[in-house]
């Protein structure tokens, strides 16, 4: 990265502040430049969402070599979102810190680089950053890591309850999913949570086991979930869960193995 690049990332870093900014590295003919984006995420002084129409615009002008963002007053030092969403971006990723001084002055800080290295989240402890890590996020890693099934990636913005959209019903049973009405080992469980369509989901583990992180202890009759503002856990189903549950859901590939269907 030359020094115009950077200069170009502080300028835009400190023009945010106190939000993330956040772009793109791209290589123009024998050049790279740096192309400033949209930060569209809901809280982005917490988080960055890169405008979509920005990343399809950039693409348009070159190959783009890295995702860059900042962490106004916080380290730069990648998050575990960040070190997820790197690796789903496939690109490297420049992170640099901006600070507020003791007399008002906005500056730069150090610029910490990673790179898609086979980084997974754990589905229990994970921090909840909404279309990164959030309760579709830990059902397509459970399913994933657990069953080996591939339920492909799904863009939601934030609050997409509230502004006519139904996430979870559109997309469901072209995912392979059938209704049911008792639960299984592995099933979704669809939860409608101050909203006027289900707009939480969660894992419901049967036998409390997840093979892939065997050092939890058994929690039978749990289900796996992701609430926001909080680290994904487990929690016994029943009582408030239970009360606000909508429909349960089983993927066909149980089914074809024999498992009881209703």
């Amino acid at each position: 990265m030359n020094k115009a690049i950077l200069a170009a990332i502080e300028l835009h870093a400190i023009a945010q502040y106190p939000d993330e900014c956040c772009g793109l590295l791209i290589r123009e003919g024998r050049k790279q430049r740096y192309v400033p984006c949209r930060n569209t995420a809901t809280t982005p002084s917490e988080h960055f969402r890169l405008a979509p129409q920005d990343y399809a615009a950039a693409e348009e002008c070159g190959e783009i070599l890295a995702v860059v963002h900042s962490h106004p007053d916080y380290p730069a030092t990648a998050s575990e979102a960040d070190r997820v969403a790197c690796e789903a971006s496939g690109l490297p990723w420049h992170i640099l810190e901006v600070r507020k001084g003791d007399d008002g002055t906005v500056g730069k800080g150090e610029l910490v680089s990673i790179a898609p290295m086979g980084y997974q989240a754990p589905l229990i402890g994970r921090d909840f950053v909404h279309g990164v890590h959030d309760c579709l996020s830990v059902i397509l890693d459970y399913y994933r890591r657990e069953m080996g099934i591939e339920l492909g990636n799904y863009q939601r913005e934030d609050g997409w309850w509230n502004k006519g959209g139904n996430l979870y019903l559109d997309n469901l049973p072209a995912a392979g999913f059938e209704q049911v009405s008792r639960l299984q080992q592995g099933d979704v469980v669809l939860m409608q949570i101050r909203s006027p369509v289900p707009n939480h989901a969660a894992i419901y583990l049967e036998d409390g086991v997840l093979k892939s992180e065997p050092d939890h202890f058994p929690a039978p009759g749990s289900i796996l979930h992701h609430l926001y503002g909080r680290d994904s856990r487990r929690d016994t189903y029943g009582g408030y869960w239970a009360e606000v549950t909508v429909s349960c859901w089983r993927h066909r590939s149980k089914s074809l193995t024999g498992t009881d269907n209703s």
